[in-house]
């Protein structure tokens, strides 16, 4: 082989690793996106302490033992979120979690970060509120599916939901070993047959983002007997809380 292709092909190596070790590098940066708390938000604030990390939870407390739990997407400022939890469940406490970095939290946000946090929360939660909904959207779909394997709830409510981060991944950057060199996968396909609460998922079907493939690939994880799939059409990935029937699917019972 002539001793130009031995190079071209050298340096043609070299690019694609350091490539690969650049995205490996940056790879959060493309997965989490943290927001400041909104300055008009006026919801009270529930403070925990988890491996040295502030986290804070925006709340609307209601009488009653009936809460709904809410992690959001990657670039959402769940403050913002709770007038519309509010007008789906008006007679529950809404607990909405900011992730770290997010909201005012503290520390870096990972898979492993913000499942502890949620567990965490959900147990504080638990312990005034025996009655539990978790909704999670985007980004948190995944935090929502792992916690609702692990305890109690009483309804899981996911929107947007993807089968696995590492597919969606995978799927944007074809020509890289994302599934190797991804740290944080939240492969909810691994947790959903643990699920036992009743559980209904929204699709969005014109979903730019999280193809509609990937909801309904989680949808047949989970034991058919408790789970049910609504897609909202002519609606995509952040326009789907637009449309006229997103708040009665959030509202109707799995």
């Amino acid at each position: 082989m002539p001793r130009a292709i031995l190079i071209s092909a050298a340096i043609a190596a070299f690019v694609y690793i350091a490539l690969c070790l650049a995205l490996f590098l940056a790879q959060r940066s493309f997965i989490y996106y943290p927001q400041p708390r909104s300055a008009a938000a006026d919801n009270t604030t529930l403070t925990l302490i988890v491996d040295n990390a502030r986290v804070l939870v925006d709340t609307r407390p209601r009488p009653g033992s009936d809460a709904v739990i809410y992690f959001g997407g990657n670039a959402e400022d769940v403050s913002r979120s709770l007038p519309t939890l509010a007008d789906a469940f008006p007679h529950r406490s809404l607990y909405a979690l900011n992730y770290r970095g997010y909201g005012g939290s503290t520390g870096k946000p990972s898979e492993t970060a913000l499942i502890a946090d949620a567990l965490v929360l959900f147990d504080r939660v638990h312990i005034d509120h025996p009655q539990i909904m978790v909704v999670g959207r985007s980004l948190g779909s995944g935090v929502a599916v792992h916690v609702a394997s692990e305890r109690p709830v009483e309804r899981l409510v996911l929107v947007t939901p993807y089968d696995s981060m590492a597919e969606i991944a995978a799927s944007q950057f074809p020509y890289f070993p994302v599934r190797w060199l991804l740290l944080d996968k939240f492969e909810s396909w691994r947790f959903a047959p643990r699920v036992s609460a009743p559980t209904r998922l929204i699709a969005a079907q014109d979903d730019e983002i999280i193809p509609l493939a990937s909801t309904e690939s989680l949808y047949k994880r989970f034991p058919q007997s408790l789970a049910t799939m609504t897609v909202i059409r002519g609606v995509g990935h952040n326009s789907i809380s637009e449309s006229p029937e997103y708040l009665p699917a959030l509202r109707r019972t799995p």
